[in-house]
């Protein structure tokens, strides 16, 4: 959704003006008390500068809705409300982080907004923009009842099919108790290739998922993590329109096509992925093996049971025989 004019820019403005407007709302109430901000709890959390990237990683587990805001602007509280409680309906499916811009503004920052409130789909590390600016309800019924259960499904094409953790407190250790639920949900042997994960580490984190690959090779879990990590160390920082643009200026470059697909393998664009590679090595049987290796580690990310998996691999089988 593009930012409406008559809207204009609540909040506070990173580049150090205060909005007066926002003064005029301004509650001293903390979240969850009388007069203040709806609290966290249950399927929203409350993430800081401190616990960003533990956030970021968990969208290749499940999709995150984020709400950049300021918890003291009770303009903004009947937004977090309705978020909140469509993103409850997905009982798990997908969850909410609120970031508080005013005092986290490296954040802000990094998505690049001047102001609160802005909304962004989070999936495997990529932010969607979806809102920029208070919302009319006829917005806010759009976001609520069809753009969030679109996330969901996005996310459930693109493999991403985890579950957010469930939070029953919320307190000033909540950001810890965060990181404990999750790491309750994650085999002991898993924790440490999960730590280097979280930190962003993800060459690290795809050895380790190796090693354990190596030490059992039924470990479907391990599997699925080691390509996802060696998908995020190759191109989760790579620059979208750079990569395509290489890809379209040099067909002929396998490289490049590598790169293109694994931009699509993030974004969720797996069917683009596999047409993508199998295109290429239908023209290019000189260069099977590459190719060959980055389809099988594309094929452990999806469920199963995807239609795309079957497909994708009778025609690589053909291809190659």
């Amino acid at each position: 959704m593009a930012n409406k004019n008559g809207q204009g820019q609540p909040g506070v403005s990173l580049a150090g003006a205060v909005d007066l407007g926002a003064l005029k709302h301004q509650v001293d109430a903390e979240p969850g008390q009388q007069g203040g901000a709806p609290a966290a709890g249950g399927y929203v959390i409350d993430t800081t500068e401190a616990s960003f990237q533990a956030m970021v990683q968990t969208s290749t587990t499940f999709p995150i809705l984020v709400l950049l805001w300021v918890p003291t602007d009770d303009r903004l509280f009947p937004l977090a409300t309705r978020l909140a409680e469509a993103v409850s309906a997905q009982e798990g499916r997908i969850q909410l982080s609120r970031i508080d811009i005013a005092t986290n503004p490296q954040i802000a920052q990094t998505f690049q907004v001047q102001g609160a409130p802005a909304l962004f789909a989070l999936l495997a590390g990529r932010p969607m923009p979806i809102l920029q600016g208070l919302p009319t309800d006829e917005e806010m019924n759009q976001i609520t009842d069809q753009l969030i259960p679109q996330v969901v499904q996005m996310a459930q094409k693109a493999g991403i099919t985890g579950s957010a953790p469930y939070q029953e407190t919320n307190d000033q250790g909540q950001d810890e108790q965060a990181g404990q639920a999750a790491a309750d949900a994650i085999p002991p042997a898993h924790q440490e290739a999960h730590r280097l994960a979280q930190e962003g580490d993800y060459a690290a984190a795809a050895e380790a998922y190796g090693q354990l690959v190596q030490a059992d090779s039924t470990d479907d879990l391990a599997k699925r993590e080691q390509a996802k990590c060696l998908l995020m160390a190759r191109s989760a920082q790579a620059d979208v329109r750079k990569v395509r643009q290489a890809a379209a200026d040099a067909p002929d470059d396998l490289q490049a096509q590598l790169d293109v697909a694994d931009v699509d393998m993030i974004g969720g664009q797996i069917q683009d992925a596999f047409d993508r590679l199998l295109d290429f090595l239908a023209g290019h049987r000189d260069q099977t093996d590459p190719i060959r290796r980055r389809l099988l580690e594309y094929f452990v990310i999806p469920e199963p049971t995807d239609p795309r998996l079957a497909k994708a691999r009778r025609r690589l089988s053909t291809l190659m025989y």
